[in-house]
C-alpha cells in the first residue's frame, strides 16, 4: 500500500512539474529583461507569511527547501506533499503613467518523507527565475522625406526551473547538515524591435536568445542550541555553488522589410553564463513550541558571474561573455510565527499567525547604474485540517505587499499585492495500526 501511495505522489509531482514549467510566468515586470529575470525567493506556504524565513526553520511537518538540513526533522509517520500556487496583481508606474497587471503561477510542488531514523529526503520542483515583459514607447522624427514615428518595441518571456533531490542527516545530536542536488533548465528570450510608420523604412530586430541547463549544488547546516526547558535557538547556515554554466547565448540583429528578413547577422558566444556563489545565515528563536520569531541574511556574488553582452569594436558589433554588468544582491528577512496553544483541544488553538518583512538590493544593473531595491511586508495564517483521518495538514495562505523602488529619478516603480495560497498534506500513511 506504502508503494503505491508513493507511485501515486510520484505521479502528481509529474504533473504539477508541467503546471510550474508552464506558468511561471508571475511577472510584467520590465526589470525581467535583465539577467536571469527576477528571482525566485524558494518560499513554501508555511513561510511565504513570514517574507520566506527559512536558514533557521525546523519543524518535522514543513518541507524547508531553502535549508536542506531541516529535512533530518521529518519524523518516521509523515509523508509530506506540498504544492502552492500565487494571484497576483501589479501596478507599475514612470513618470505619471500607470498599468495595471494580473498574474497567476504555481510557486513549487514538493514533497518529503524519512529514509531512516535521522535521515529525511524531499523531491521537489521550483521556478528559479521568471521572464515576462512587453512594453513600447513612441518618438517623432524628422528626416529629409519628412517627419516619422519610431516605436520601440521591448519584450520577452521564459525563465528558469529547478528539480532537486534532496537529503538531511542528523550525525549528531541537534546537529544536521544536508544537500539538494539539482537540475536547472529554460529559456533567456529578449526581443527589441524598432518599427517606423513609414512602409519605406526598414525596421530593426535584435532578438537575444539562449537555452540554459546545468546542475544546481546547495548545502545546508542546522545547529539547535536549549537555552532552558521553555526556549531554544537554531542556527542556519547555507551555501550554493556557483560555477560556470556551459551554454551558449546567440545575438540575432536583423533587419525586416515588409514583413521579410531582409539581411541578418547572427552572433554566438559559450559558455555564456556563470551561477553566483551564494551564502545564507538564520537565527530562530522558540519559545514554548507556540512562538517562533527569526531573521536570515543572504548574499549573492553577481559581481564575478559572466554573462553575455553587446559590445561595438571598430564599428562591428560583438557579442561577448563579461563580468562587471552585475552587483551582488543583499537580503535581509525577519519573520515570526505564532500558534495560541499547541496543546489545545480546539480548532482555533492550532491556527498559525504570520508575518514578516524583507529587504533586498538589486543583482542587476540598469544602464550601467544598480536596479531597483525590493521591499516585502507579508502576513498569513496556517489553517489545520483536522478530521478523522488526518491532524497534520495545513492549508497556507498568506497575503503579500511588493514595492519595487528605483534608486534614481525616471525609472519604473512597480507595486505588487499577491496572495499565496499552499496545500501542506501530511498523512500519517506509515502508522503500524494494531488491533486489540
Amino acid at each position: 500500500m506504502i508503494h503505491l501511495k508513493k507511485l501515486l505522489l510520484l505521479s502528481a509531482l509529474t504533473v504539477c512539474s508541467g503546471l510550474v514549467t508552464a506558468q511561471t510566468n508571475g511577472s510584467n515586470s520590465p526589470y525581467s529583461r535583465y539577467g536571469f529575470g527576477l528571482l525566485n525567493d524558494r518560499a513554501q506556504g508555511f513561510n511565504k507569511g513570514m517574507s520566506g524565513l527559512a536558514y533557521g526553520m525546523r519543524n518535522g511537518k514543513e518541507l524547508n527547501a531553502k535549508n536542506p538540513a531541516s529535512y533530518s526533522s521529518i519524523d518516521s509517520l509523515s509523508f509530506i506533499f506540498d504544492i502552492g500556487l500565487s494571484l497576483q496583481n501589479g501596478n507599475l508606474e514612470q513618470n505619471g503613467r500607470k498599468v495595471n497587471a494580473h498574474n497567476t503561477s504555481v510557486d513549487y510542488v514538493s514533497m518529503g518523507f524519512r529514509v531512516s531514523p535521522r535521515l529525511g529526503m524531499s523531491i521537489g520542483l521550483l521556478p528559479f527565475s521568471t521572464i515576462g515583459y512587453s512594453m513600447n514607447n513612441s518618438r517623432s522624427m524628422d528626416l529629409p522625406t519628412g517627419e516619422v514615428i519610431q516605436t520601440m518595441n521591448y519584450s520577452g518571456d521564459g525563465g528558469l526551473h529547478e528539480v532537486y533531490a534532496g537529503l538531511g542527516w542528523q550525525p549528531l545530536r541537534n546537529f544536521s547538515i544536508g544537500a539538494n542536488i539539482g537540475y536547472l533548465w529554460g529559456s533567456v528570450s529578449n526581443t527589441v524591435l524598432a518599427s517606423f510608420n513609414d512602409a519605406n523604412i526598414a525596421s530593426t530586430r535584435r532578438f537575444y536568445d539562449a537555452d540554459v541547463r546545468t546542475y544546481k549544488i546547495d548545502f545546508g547546516i542546522q545547529h539547535e542550541f536549549s537555552l532552558n526547558k521553555n526556549d531554544r535557538l537554531t542556527a542556519g547556515l547555507t551555501y550554493g555553488l556557483g560555477h560556470g554554466i556551459g551554454s551558449t547565448a546567440y545575438f540575432y540583429n536583423q533587419k525586416i522589410t515588409s514583413g521579410n528578413v531582409s539581411g541578418a547577422d547572427t552572433l554566438a558566444t559559450s559558455n555564456a553564463y556563470q551561477l553566483p556563489h551564494t551564502f545564507g545565515a538564520g537565527l530562530v528563536w522558540t519559545h514554548k513550541g507556540n512562538l517562533r520569531i527569526g531573521a536570515d541574511y543572504q548574499l549573492q556574488k553577481w559581481s564575478n558571474v559572466t554573462m553575455p553582452t553587446v559590445e561595438v569594436q571598430n564599428g562591428e558589433y560583438q557579442y561577448v561573455a563579461r563580468q562587471g554588468n552585475y552587483t551582488d544582491l543583499h537580503k535581509i528577512t525577519v519573520g515570526g510565527e505564532y500558534i495560541p496553544n499547541p496543546n489545545g483541544v480546539r480548532w482555533r488553538d492550532f491556527v498559525r499567525y504570520r508575518a514578516g518583512f524583507s529587504y533586498s538590493t538589486p543583482y542587476t544593473k540598469v544602464d550601467g547604474k544598480d536596479g531597483p531595491r525590493d521591499y516585502c511586508v507579508s502576513l498569513g495564517v496556517g489553517l489545520p485540517v483536522i478530521n478523522f483521518h488526518n491532524n497534520r495538514s495545513i492549508v497556507n495562505i498568506s497575503a503579500q505587499y511588493e514595492h519595487v523602488k528605483p534608486k534614481f529619478a525616471g525609472m519604473i516603480t512597480e507595486n505588487y499585492l499577491r496572495l499565496c495560497i499552499g496545500l501542506s498534506f501530511n498523512e500519517r500513511w506509515f502508522m503500524k495500526w494494531k488491533v486489540e
